[in-house]
């Protein structure tokens, strides 16, 4: 992914959710932020940290005033282990803290410039980007004890000052699977 274009303003949506309603950044935001998520189910990368995403999400909602919302914008036809029905699934499964909606026309992840999954954009509390990094440097191996939590920092920062940090790691993942058009 590209380095973070900070201030760059979170372009608005809403989309249904395994929940049966649609969200986007006005409902998922908290007052002190929101994190915008690209993830899916099939990717082994969003495997590997989906247990630290959860408690990092419901840490930030809790204790932060963040908000957040995962958007999944995969070719459903190409990958069906990202169907909607397996979303609400996984959404189940884990009991996630926030909206976990489906991008069938992946004009989501065109607008955001959504380039994998995991895929983070932490906005402010003016919806001004302040971080596009990485959950921390595990990618899809075993969690550390000791890795630092670089989404979480960032996004305590962001809803303590505003500001996401200068320094920067790009996430990895899989790539988006687009679809054919």
């Amino acid at each position: 992914p590209p380095l973070c274009d900070f201030g760059r303003p979170a372009p608005d949506f809403l989309l249904p959710g395994p929940d049966g309603r649609p969200h986007g950044p006005a409902s998922a935001r908290g007052p002190r932020g929101l994190l915008v998520m690209f993830i899916c189910n099939h990717c082994p990368y969003v495997k590997a940290i989906l247990e630290r995403l959860v408690r990092d999400c419901r840490e930030l909602r809790d204790h932060h005033g963040i908000g957040s919302i995962a958007v999944m914008s995969n070719d459903t036809a190409a990958y069906p282990e990202d169907g909607f029905a397996q979303m609400q699934a996984l959404a189940n499964q884990w009991d996630l803290p926030f909206p976990y909606v489906l991008d069938d026309s992946q004009a989501v992840a065109r607008a955001y410039g959504a380039v994998c999954t995991p895929d983070f954009f932490g906005f402010n509390a003016d919806l001004q980007l302040q971080y596009r990094g990485r959950l921390d440097d595990t990618g899809r191996n075993a969690p550390r004890p000791d890795a630092r939590r670089e989404l979480f920092e960032a996004m305590t920062l962001v809803a303590a000052g505003g500001r996401g940090p200068a320094e920067q790691t790009p996430s990895i993942g899989c790539s988006l699977k687009w679809r054919d058009t």
